[in-house]
């Protein structure tokens, strides 16, 4: 096979667990003849992480030149072509699509989660990069509506981090058993008032079950604050555990019976090592794994009240609620590796 060198683009380098996870996936289901080059906003942390040649995502320049050295370009996984949290991002992403197409690299959006699109710029720039893309691939069924619309041809398969490897976590098995996992992360959603009630809610919700809270920050810079904030409320039956390498994050799932989780990739994270799950919706892509799975939870939006009925309702869950079968996790594990055949048809030179 002719080897190839392949430039990766993603939100990668920021410290946010779940797309630290998709480039792991990534990585791992790159054909062998291809050799990644991975833009990033901490080059030498991915680097050294990886293992991998990185690139600074920022510097155009380097950008530019690492282009011009590959074969191909590849979109790597999540919710890059969105408007909702950034209205500059999609013009990042689409832009270099866009130019790695007239260069004539192979080029590939893998695994995205389309939308959501409100301004019509953005509509426009989506259909364009998707339609000159050598192959496509999305994670949930609006992303694929949103192709079928255009006419874009494309396969549809579970996230990849469900096929993630998972390592196990040193000192995991020391801690007190069980163990729920929680991650929060900040958001308009999360007010004040609605944090304070989960907070009491957990708080609750421990005593009455009397497990191990592991409070699990995705991203230090959005999770980690509020963890802080309620660690002392559960001061010697909790525990912060930061974890940076995404194998070692889906491996804490490993030990944990239920995950209340804010995160999209906390709860696949879970939900694929058997773990029962929780979620708390504060953007579309959740409630679509929440379609998907039955899984159940709230929005975040219309979140009860009283912390009576949040901690009741997860007390309940913990003691009924079912986690996915080993048979069910095997066959979107299976169905996840779609991706990686994809990967492998666009990139055979």
């Amino acid at each position: 096979m002719k080897p190839m060198r392949a430039l990766l683009s993603g939100y990668y380098g920021k410290g946010n667990g779940g797309d630290e996870a998709l480039l792991a996936t990534l990585l791992q289901m790159l054909p062998p003849h291809v050799t990644p080059v991975v833009l990033s906003g901490n080059p030498e942390e991915t680097r050294d992480r990886y293992g991998a040649e990185t690139c600074n995502r920022m510097a155009f320049t380097a950008v530019l030149q690492a282009l011009r050295s590959c074969d191909a370009f590849i979109w790597g996984g999540g919710s890059l072509i969105q408007d909702v949290t950034s209205s500059i991002s999609p013009f990042y992403y689409g832009g270099l699509m866009t130019l790695a197409q007239k260069m004539g690299l192979k080029t590939v959006a893998w695994a995205q989660g389309i939308g959501p699109l409100k301004r019509p710029q953005t509509r426009w720039l989506a259909q364009h990069s998707f339609g000159h893309c050598t192959k496509v691939s999305v994670r949930d069924r609006a992303s694929a509506a949103l192709l079928s619309d255009w006419q874009i041809p494309y396969i549809l398969a579970p996230d990849p981090v469900w096929a993630l490897e998972a390592k196990p976590v040193p000192g995991l098995w020391n801690l007190p058993a069980p163990r729920v996992a929680v991650t929060l992360r900040s958001h308009p959603q999360l007010t004040e008032t609605r944090l304070a009630n989960l907070t009491r809610a957990l708080v609750d919700f421990q005593k009455a079950t009397q497990t191990f809270i592991l409070l699990l920050p995705f991203q230090k810079s959005e999770d980690l604050s509020i963890a802080e904030a309620i660690h002392p409320q559960l001061k010697d039956v909790s525990q912060i555990m930061c974890l940076e390498d995404p194998q070692l994050l889906k491996g804490v799932y490993r030990g944990v019976e239920m995950t209340i989780g804010m995160r999209l990739h906390s709860l696949i994270m879970a939900a694929a090592e058997g773990c029962r799950c929780f979620a708390l919706s504060y953007d579309p892509k959740v409630n679509r794994l929440m379609e998907d799975l039955a899984m159940p939870g709230w929005d975040l939006a219309s979140l009860p009240d009283d912390p009576n009925v949040i901690s009741t309702t997860w007390m309940e869950h913990y003691a009924n609620g079912d986690p996915l079968s080993s048979e069910q996790i095997q066959s979107l594990v299976d169905r996840a590796l779609m991706h990686r055949e994809l990967l492998s048809e666009a990139l055979t030179a």
